[in-house]
């Protein structure tokens, strides 16, 4: 058994004890109908450019524009473009 007895546990209960995060206003956040929605929008877009599912082999997200418009970009990228203040800027 290793020493540390969370090693190799992946479960949200788990990853709790190890981080000391709790996980609830998250789960209620992306339960949200606008998160469900933003999500759906994504994943259509996804699914009419048949990349669904290959998108993480890939390394790339389904990017929100400015202009209301959907991008391919890196993932990297994506997700780094919130800023300080935790206001997200689209592309």
């Amino acid at each position: 058994m290793p020493k540390n007895k969370i090693v190799g546990k992946n479960t949200r209960a788990s990853s709790t004890k190890a981080t000391g995060r709790d996980y609830s206003y998250d789960k209620k956040y992306q339960a949200t109908p606008e998160k469900k929605k933003y999500r759906s929008e994504l994943n259509q877009e996804a699914k009419d450019r048949g990349i669904y599912g290959k998108r993480t082999a890939m390394g790339k997200d389904l990017s929100h524009k400015k202009d209301g418009g959907v991008v391919l970009e890196k993932s990297k990228v994506n997700r780094a473009r919130n800023s300080h203040n935790g206001k997200s800027s689209l592309k």
